[in-house]
């Protein structure tokens, strides 16, 4: 699971923890952007498309991407930019700069990721069908009893609920759908877009349950080790 790292305002000096955000590459497996524990944020006030994105490798593949460069907002107004370490490029005179194929041994290959934009909560509901189509489930649909159940997503060894509320995702929300899939033998997942409290992520991990939280963009992120092993290796029954 992605560790938080603290973040002190240059303005205020109030000091917050921040989790650094993950995204998936091309090739499937997940790439956290690397923060500093002892970087320098700075005040942001101008923003232009240049500076929006910082360029970082994946893990797997040694792929270079760029990334929305993170912000955080602190009580006193000011808006931070997170520094994060971008990775360098590779050196021409290596000869084994470019010898690194996308994809390694352990990490599915997959087309990028399009996300839907989120308006409703039913362009939740299907971004997180588009995401777990990604995945690699099969089969998807949604089904007829979502108010008995609280499954908004069935597939192929699969169930999965989406939390479209401005309200943190509970306890209760977790178990029960973890509960579902227990008894149907399937896989669960869970999507929130106000994410989780904390008793709720802790019991996730302890069901071995993958959450995801979601912004209006439609791009899901992972927030435990369940999931960041379910964009590595996609489906069990795959």
């Amino acid at each position: 699971m992605t560790r938080s790292v603290p973040v002190r305002c240059p303005v205020c000096h109030h000091e917050q923890s921040f989790t650094p955000p993950t995204f998936p590459c091309a090739c499937g497996a997940p790439v956290t952007l690397p923060v500093p524990a002892d970087g320098t944020p700075r005040v942001l006030t101008h923003r232009t498309w240049e500076d929006s994105w910082v360029r970082v490798g994946c893990p797997m593949c040694d792929r270079r991407e760029d990334w929305p460069q993170p912000e955080l907002g602190c009580p006193c107004g000011t808006v931070i930019r997170v520094p994060v370490t971008p990775t360098p490029e590779p050196d021409p005179a290596d000869p084994g700069a470019d010898g690194t194929e996308p994809g390694g041994a352990d990490a599915l290959r997959r087309p990028a990721f399009r996300p839907v934009t989120i308006r409703t909560s039913r362009d939740a509901v299907n971004a997180a069908g588009q995401y777990l189509r990604w995945l690699g489930f099969t089969g998807l649909r949604h089904p007829r009893s979502r108010s008995l159940t609280g499954v908004d997503l069935r597939g192929d060894g699969l169930v999965a609920q989406v939390d479209p509320t401005t309200h943190p995702t509970t306890l209760r929300e977790v178990e029960c759908l973890f509960l579902t899939g227990l008894r149907d033998s399937a896989t669960a997942v869970f999507f929130s877009l106000a994410g989780y409290v904390r008793n709720a992520r802790s019991r996730a991990d302890e069901l071995r349950l993958p959450l995801f939280v979601m912004d209006l963009t439609g791009t899901p992120q992972p927030v435990n080790d369940p999931a960041d092993d379910l964009i590595r290796n996609g489906p069990p029954h795959a």
